[in-house]
């Protein structure tokens, strides 16, 4: 070609790429701080409290339904019962209780409060019903049960719990809308009163174990609501006061204050369960004895499948297994701190924290007696021990706190954009299928809606 240079071959001569310096890489992230930065960022997601919620109570329900199948088979077999007894009644309980969770779960908030006051009325109806002769059940010198007919019996007592909540969350929400709150006559008065005739009516069967879940669901809502600290501990001086009182005038509740720190069962073998719960957990070792495997539940502990189901779980699954039980009560707890936190509806903020509070106070009670820290009190685990009483009131206010955590900010939104990977059209995401610009943009415009809102 005329004009252009030409090399010694004959060929334009090859034109050579001038290397540029490499741009510096990116900085080496410690892998330890990327770890968290990503926890935190999952952990901000908007449905984070939705999946803790709903898998923890899951895997609480289903992990406690195998352990109450191992913990109560010798004690069925002892009262010439078939070994699934216990498990079938639990199975069914938990059953309905899912059936009561899906229906918290989709009620509207208005719904749950104009459910506070029937389900209050009830549960001191029934409360009533229990002191009658003829009525009330006496179960381990308590008073606090009502025959079904035949094997199937209630404790009102556990849905007290569930309607100071909602009666409770309904009368504090009704307060701050008018202002009233700022008052300590509105702040105490109907609730302290109402909370102190529940817990009359729990004490005429001497349940003090259940007394005190409602003492400390009382005080979590007075937290709450803001009560100032002078008010606060004056109720709590009252509480303990009357605690006092009723430990000190009873014998039994005497010697199971003397079992704190037991290592022996002592005279009379008065501190028998407590020791017996200490071995069981001692002898779990790392990973435990294996499914099924307990000793100490061969006649040795009492209340293995109800009561001290944690120590036949530390006994067969190990540290690992107590471990894993501790980390979803941990996990729900947050949760739930995390839903109250963030709502703008003071109703869903007392509930929630109303039933974070019952939940985790009486898995720590609980957990502390097997552990020897605490007295024994008598209170199941909540979803993890055996009884249908406690399971299906616990389950309907976890419903409660799903239906409140699917209306976090944003979660919504990331839930409507949750689209079925199931019965799809066909054609509609084919290998030959294609979009119109259109519906792409749309997709578009839903993703950076999804990005914005957290989701990710």
């Amino acid at each position: 070609m005329p004009g252009s240079p030409q090399s010694r071959t004959g060929h334009p001569p090859v034109q050579r790429t001038v290397k540029r310096p490499a741009a510096p890489g990116p900085r080496h992230e410690n892998p330890a701080l990327r770890l968290y930065h990503r926890l935190r960022r999952a952990w901000d997601r908007p449905l984070t409290a939705y999946y803790l919620i709903s898998g923890g109570s899951a895997l609480i329900t289903v992990l406690g339904l195998v352990m109450v199948y191992s913990a109560s088979q010798i004690t069925a077999l002892q009262l010439s019962l078939p070994g699934s007894y216990f498990f079938r009644k639990q199975a069914l309980a938990a059953l309905i209780g899912a059936g009561l969770l899906v229906a918290a779960m989709k009620m509207p908030v208005k719904l749950h409060r104009a459910l506070a006051y029937p389900i209050l009325a009830g549960a001191v109806f029934l409360m009533i019903l229990v002191q009658v002769p003829g009525i009330g059940v006496a179960v381990n010198g308590n008073q606090n049960w009502i025959s079904l007919g035949g094997s199937f019996q209630i404790q009102p007592s556990e849905f007290g719990k569930l309607a100071l909540v909602l009666w409770g969350a309904d009368l504090l929400a009704r307060k701050q809308d008018k202002r009233l709150l700022t008052q300590w006559k509105h702040m105490l008065v109907p609730l302290v009163p109402a909370a102190f005739m529940l817990l009359g009516l729990i004490m005429l069967g001497g349940d003090m174990g259940t007394a005190i879940i409602l003492t400390a669901i009382l005080f979590g809502l007075l937290w709450l609501a803001g009560a100032p600290t002078r008010l606060f501990a004056g109720v709590l001086s009252i509480a303990v006061l009357l605690g006092f009182i009723l430990i000190k005038t009873s014998p039994n509740r005497m010697a199971r204050l003397g079992c704190l720190f037991a290592a022996d069962p002592g005279p009379n073998d008065s501190c028998w369960q407590a020791v017996h719960g200490i071995y069981a957990l001692a002898s779990g070792g790392l990973f435990g004895s294996g499914l099924g495997a307990s000793v100490e539940k061969w006649g040795q502990l009492p209340e293995a499948h109800t009561d001290f189901i944690f120590a036949v779980t530390g006994e067969e699954l190990g540290l690992a297994g107590t471990l894993s039980v501790l980390a979803l009560f941990a996990a729900l707890g947050y949760a739930g701190i995390r839903v109250a936190g963030r709502t703008e509806d003071p109703f869903v903020r007392y509930a929630a924290g109303g039933v974070t509070t019952w939940i985790t106070a009486q898995a720590v009670i609980n957990i502390g007696a097997v552990l020897g820290l605490l007295p024994i009190a008598g209170v199941p685990l909540p979803l993890f021990s055996y009884g249908g009483s406690a399971l299906l009131p616990t389950m309907f206010a976890i419903g409660l706190l799903i239906a409140f955590a699917r209306d976090e900010p944003g979660a919504r939104a990331a839930l409507a954009l949750r689209q079925p990977r199931f019965g799809r059209k066909r054609g509609a995401g084919g290998a030959g299928s294609k979009r119109s610009p259109r519906s792409w943009n749309t997709m578009r415009r839903r993703a950076s809606a999804a990005r914005s809102s957290g989701e990710r």
